[in-house]
């Protein structure tokens, strides 16, 4: 796939990655600097690239006739 190609998400993973991202601004609200607290958001992230792995491999595989 090339870079300038955009993924095609179906309605569930558009609705996972909107509550994915609702999550990680939620803990960025919550997120106390002031004393030097960083809230860890890798396990979403994680999850959102998942998301978008599956995506990309079923682009591949209906480019290639599956």
């Amino acid at each position: 796939m090339s870079s300038n190609e955009q993924l095609r998400f179906t309605a569930g993973e558009k609705a996972r990655i909107a509550l994915l991202v609702a999550r990680m601004a939620k803990r960025g609200l919550a997120d106390d600097r002031q004393f030097g607290g960083r809230v860890d958001q890798s396990d979403l992230q994680r999850k959102v690239e998942r998301i978008e792995n599956q995506a990309r491999r079923r682009a591949a595989n209906s480019k290639n006739g599956k």
